[in-house]
Order: C-alpha cells, then sequence, then structure tokens
C-alpha cells in the first residue's frame, strides 16, 4: 500500500491507566483518566460510591461504559433516570444529566470533540495541538427518530459470540459506535491475527481486563524519512491504544487469564452498518444519507 497525501500519518499512542497519578480527583477521591483522539475524549474514573459526574449544557449524545460486573450506577437526566449494574453500554442525551455511583465501580466515558472542557484535560493534548491527517472531520449521524433518552444496553441481555463475521457486541449512537469484543481467555493463536487498516478514521482499543501486543505497520510514502519501524507494543489494563489511519495494526491477547478489549470509534462505522444485523440497534439509530 502506498500513501499518496502529502504528510506521513499521525504517531500512535499508548497510555496506560494503571500507571501515574490521575488527571483529576475529586472532593470524595474519585479518580479519573483523561486521554483523546482527533475526534473523541476517553475519561477512565474509579468511581466512588456516593460521587456524581457531571454534564450540564452537554453539546451532543455521549456514552457511558460499565465495563466490569462492579458496575451500579444511577444515569439520571431532567426528565428520567435508570439504575444500570455489571457490565453495559448507555447512551446519554445530551444537556444535563449526571451518573451517580451506588456502590464503588469503574465507568468509562466517551465525548467527542464538541466537548472543548474534556479535550482540554486529556494527558496526551498536545498530541492534537494540529489535527492529523487522514481522519474525517466529526459529524454527528442523525438524532433517533423517537427522540434523545437514556438507553442501556446491557451485556448480559445481549449476544457474545466469537463468530469472525461478528466478533463482538457493536452499538452505535449519533456520535459513537462501540465493540464490546467477547472476552478471551489465554493468549490468542499467533496464526490467526487480524491485520488490517482503515483510511480515514481512528480506532481507540480500551484494554479492561488483561494484557495485549499491539501490533502496527505504517504505510510505507514517497518519502524515505518519514519511513517507519514496525511496532510491537504490550500494554495491561485499562489501557489505551490510539491508532491513527491508514496503520496496519492487529491486536493481540497474550495474558494467560481473561483478556477483554473494547474498540471505539468516533463518528460510528459505515462499513460496519452497511452489514445487516451487525449493529445489535441499529434499528434504533438511523444511518446517515448514502446518496
Amino acid at each position: 500500500m502506498s500513501v499518496t497525501a502529502p504528510s506521513a500519518p499521525a504517531v500512535p499512542e499508548y497510555l496506560d491507566l494503571a500507571q501515574g497519578d490521575p488527571d483529576e480527583t475529586s472532593a470524595a477521591g474519585s479518580a479519573t483518566w483523561y486521554v483523546r483522539g482527533q475526534n473523541f475524549a476517553l475519561a477512565y474514573t474509579t468511581l466512588v460510591a456516593g460521587d456524581v459526574l457531571q454534564r450540564t449544557d452537554q453539546p451532543d449524545e455521549y456514552v457511558l461504559i460499565l465495563p466490569g460486573d462492579d458496575g451500579d450506577v444511577e444515569v439520571r437526566t431532567n426528565e428520567e433516570s435508570e439504575v444500570v449494574t455489571r457490565r453495559a453500554v448507555v447512551m446519554i442525551p445530551p444537556g444535563t444529566s449526571s451518573v451517580v455511583a451506588r456502590a464503588d465501580c469503574h465507568v468509562v466515558r466517551l465525548l467527542t470533540c464538541r466537548s472543548q472542557d474534556v479535550l482540554d484535560l486529556a494527558r496526551n493534548a498536545e498530541s492534537y495541538r494540529e489535527a492529523h491527517p487522514y481522519v474525517a472531520p466529526f459529524a454527528a449521524w442523525p438524532e433517533p427518530p423517537e427522540g434523545y433518552r437514556i438507553r442501556a444496553y446491557r451485556m448480559a441481555d445481549l449476544e457474545v459470540t466469537q463468530d469472525p463475521t461478528r466478533p463482538g457486541q457493536l452499538l452505535r449512537c449519533s456520535t459513537f459506535m462501540v465493540n464490546v469484543l467477547a472476552p478471551r481467555i489465554g493468549p490468542r493463536d499467533p496464526d490467526s491475527l487480524s491485520p488490517h487498516h482503515h483510511d480515514d478514521f481512528e480506532q481507540c482499543s480500551l484494554a479492561v481486563e488483561g494484557e495485549y501486543e499491539h501490533h502496527l505497520r505504517t504505510p510505507w510514502g514517497k518519502r524515505l524519512s518519514e519511513w517507519r519501524e514496525d511496532e510491537h507494543v504490550v500494554c495491561g489494563s485499562p489501557s489505551v491504544a490510539v491508532i491513527p489511519p491508514p496503520l496496519v495494526h492487529t491486536s493481540q491477547a497474550i495474558g494467560p487469564g481473561s483478556n477483554r478489549l473494547i474498540d471505539v470509534f468516533c463518528p460510528p462505522r459505515v462499513d460496519f452498518s452497511l452489514m445487516p444485523g451487525r449493529v445489535l440497534n441499529e434499528t434504533t439509530y438511523p444511518m446517515p444519507d448514502q446518496g
């Protein structure tokens, strides 16, 4: 594959959320680590029982992930509230909302680049002072016909599969696509990896359990000075890998126990959405006009 664009791809980033001090600590003791990509920010929080994560005048829909079985929160807006426990993905409407911890738990929030306050907190914010090449600008997908509201998708209620044509639980909203991959017990077979690339969108891979080795290759462009060595980077959990286009990549579980990875895309992916039945909530959130 040859890169014809005038500049080299961005450099991938690997952020170990288990090391170093958090970027923010609440008065109650909840700790949050912030990272970002071109179009999104990710906030990983160890949330203390009784503490509240508040959003006021949130400009667009955002996503809450409960990555572990310790999940136990109440999601509130001005119109409704819902208790969500154990592993789940929750779509939260624009406007004012809060996530209230009913017990100590871990939570992940995904917000778009329209939430500038969160982008500014990211520990890798300097990497995005200039827009990265190749990444298409963010554009929200259509509003759900039934309107925005709290929509909680509990993983226990959804199919889990290792089917290579549908290797996880794939959900989308107007701003994000989240693929909760099925847990892999023990290392992944090194003879069954899946190297691939994306032309114009980043992939955010969040490891929530176990250990992964991310294999990445930068395609050669015409400038020899911009060629890079292949990368084989081991990350524990929790950790985030931000993979820019058009790097060839695949992630290999290497931990001896349970390994779990969640892939995030902002905005949602058209290619997956065009596969009938691939997105589990495709009837709730329409695609943009493809004409």
